[in-house]
Formats: structure tokens, sequence, C-alpha cells
């Protein structure tokens, strides 16, 4: 019979392997939370990214959300849940989804002519279908020039110009990235709702999705909690560190282009956007579907996007994302139930081409 003290030894020893066990033990998704913290960290510090966040949604739910250094350097504020981050072009999702929610209320045929829903858009124009613009095959000119500006003008004589020039491709022949597309459908959803784009998408996403902090606005725009955008891109001036220094980066948005590039929002919000949209909250199964088939091409072939999200790979495992202002991205798979968001505040930081290899964490 063991004594009392050999008793406790005992004990001792079986709680001690145990807990042992349960310390080597980590499950595979406490492994890829780790594997990813390691990761943004080594990737912030390579790339100079002063703040950021990043999400995980798997099956339904956030598994990960991190907060990571500074949303404004020279103050030192640093990068909390609730700061607002740009994420510019990624709010065209958003548009696809409105778009996809006329179709669903029997408002809008893809198929159909711009002249259908537009009287005042240029002869050349009225041919160009829904879904042409939502895919960039449009063949239309673009409004804004290399640099993402209206070139100086105001945003009502930048439509008059791009409205007087010639179109640049026969509709549906060639994929050309364009935010002339999705400033027409702005005006679209405008006509049809009788209410303005971002009151629609409002209502319509960010109340669904539960997306309370949600906004839009550019750097122009006085929007609280906004993180400050950062370049380390040489500005031409005659310092000696101007190849090499952080900066502030300006970028500007037009009202009549919000539909295009204008949301600001966090991980957070933007994972619940995600969930609500793939548990079929925001639109019916079909639709979503639909809206994440790329557009083909009038030869057959596929084009980069499909309504309103630029698609990664149509093929096993598909990847449909979300791409903003060299700074914001969101992946999703949507065969392996699995959603990646990065949010950073320096322009040029380009997650979309690291985001997948966190993506790779979760699917091993």
């Amino acid at each position: 019979m063991l004594s009392a003290l050999s008793r406790t030894a005992v004990l001792a020893f079986l709680l001690w392997t145990g807990l042992s066990s349960l310390a080597r033990a980590a499950t595979p998704l406490e492994e890829a939370n780790e594997k990813t913290r390691a990761f943004v960290r080594a990737t912030m510090e390579q790339q100079r990214i002063p703040g950021l966040q990043v999400a995980v949604v798997r099956q339904g739910r956030i598994v990960l959300l991190e907060n990571v250094g500074f949303a404004n350097v020279e103050n030192r504020v640093p990068v909390t849940g609730k700061t607002l981050f740009p994420i510019n072009s990624a709010t065209k999702a958003f548009t696809g989804v409105a778009v996809m929610q006329l179709v669903q209320d029997g408002r809008v045929d893809l198929d159909a002519p711009l002249s259908r829903y537009l009287d005042d858009v240029p002869d050349a124009w009225r041919e160009v279908r829904i879904r042409q613009l939502l895919g960039h095959t449009s063949g239309l000119p673009e409004i804004v020039d290399t640099q993402g500006s209206l070139g100086g003008l105001k945003e009502r004589d930048a439509w008059t110009a791009v409205e007087a020039r010639q179109i640049e491709a026969h509709p549906g022949e060639q994929f050309a990235y364009n935010q002339t597309n999705y400033g027409l459908l702005s005006r679209i959803i405008s006509t049809l709702t009788g209410q303005p784009y971002e009151r629609f998408v409002a209502q319509r996403q960010f109340d669904a999705a539960g997306m309370a902090s949600t906004t839009f606005g550019d750097s122009y725009d006085l929007v609280a909690g906004a993180a400050t955008i950062y370049s380390v891109s040489p500005r031409g001036t005659m310092a000696p560190n101007d190849a090499d220094r952080l900066s502030h980066w300006l970028y500007d948005m037009p009202y009549s282009l919000w539909a295009g590039g204008g949301i600001q929002t966090t991980a957070e919000e933007l994972s619940h956007w995600i969930i609500a949209l793939t548990e079929n909250r925001l639109l019916d199964a079909p639709q979503v579907q639909r809206m994440w088939r790329p557009e083909r091409l009038n030869n057959g072939a596929e084009g980069e996007w499909a309504a309103g999200w630029p698609v990664l790979k149509s093929d096993a495992p598909r990847q449909i994302a979300g791409i903003g202002g060299a700074r914001a991205a969101f992946v999703i798979y949507p065969d392996e139930d699995l959603a990646v968001v990065v949010l950073t505040n320096l322009a040029g930081a380009n997650p979309q081409r690291f985001i997948r290899q966190i993506g790779d964490f979760y699917l091993r």
C-alpha cells in the first residue's frame, strides 16, 4: 500500500505528464494562428508596414483577429480593433453584391444594356451590358488618369470629358480595369433605388452584417478613427533620404466613384460581412455563385474578374478576392470555408501578394 506521501508524488507525476501532454498537443488551428502571427510580424518588418489588421474566418467564425503596429506613426497611435482602414477598390465587391441584390429583387438584368437603366449616356455606350461593367470588359474609356485622379478637373467636368472620348474596345472584346464602369453602376443603383448609392449599401449590407463603424471617405474627408496612410516611395525631392523615408500618402476618391473605392472599415467588420455573405444573409446561394463566376469575353475566354471581384484562381481551390489601393486585400476560398483579411496603412504593401501564404497555413 502506498503511503500518503507516495500517493501525492504519483498524483503530482500524473498531473505533470498530463499538462506536458496538453502543452505539446497544439491543435492545427492554434498552430496555423501562431504561424500567421509570426509571418505577419516578419512581413511588416521586411516591408516597413507601420500598421496592420489581420483576420481569419474559418467555418463561419473569426478564428484570428490581430491589430499590430501604429495607425499614426508620428503621434504613436496604435492600431486597435476600431481603427478604420480604406479598402479602396475592394469596395467594388460591395458594389457587386449591391447589383446582385437588385438582380435577386428582379430589378436588374445582367445581360441588359446600359441604356435600359440610364438615359443620359453617349450613344456608343448604350449597348454595354451590366455584367460587362462589373467585369471590366465594357471597353469604355477611363475617367481617372494614371495617378488615379481626375486630372485636376471637377467631377462633373471629368464626366463630360470622358463621355466625349471614343470607346477603347468593342464591349466584351478585352479585359481593362476601369473606374468609369463603377461610376455608372453607382448611378444605376441610385436611379433604381431612389437613394444615394452609399445609403443603399449601408442599409442592405452594413446594417445587415453588423458593420456599425464602416463608412465612406478619402484622405480629404474627416473620418474619426481612420488610419493615416503612408508610403516609402520617392517623392522626387532633393532630400538625401528621399528614396527611403516614410511620408504621408494622400489619395483622392471622388464622390461619384465611391462605388469603385470609397469604403473605410475594419478587419473585424469586414469579416462579419464575409460571414453574412457566405451564410447567404445578403444574397441567396445561387446569386453568390453567379456573382463569383468569371465574366467571359466574346471569344469564350475567362476574364480576370467576376461581378465586382477579382478571380485569383477559378479552379480548385477557388480564390475570390477584394483588392484595393495596394494596401488592403481579402481572399475568400469558397470551397474551403476560409477567408483571410489583411488591411494595412502602407501604399505598396500589396497584401494580395502574400495573403495566400496565410491561407496555406489553414489549408494544410
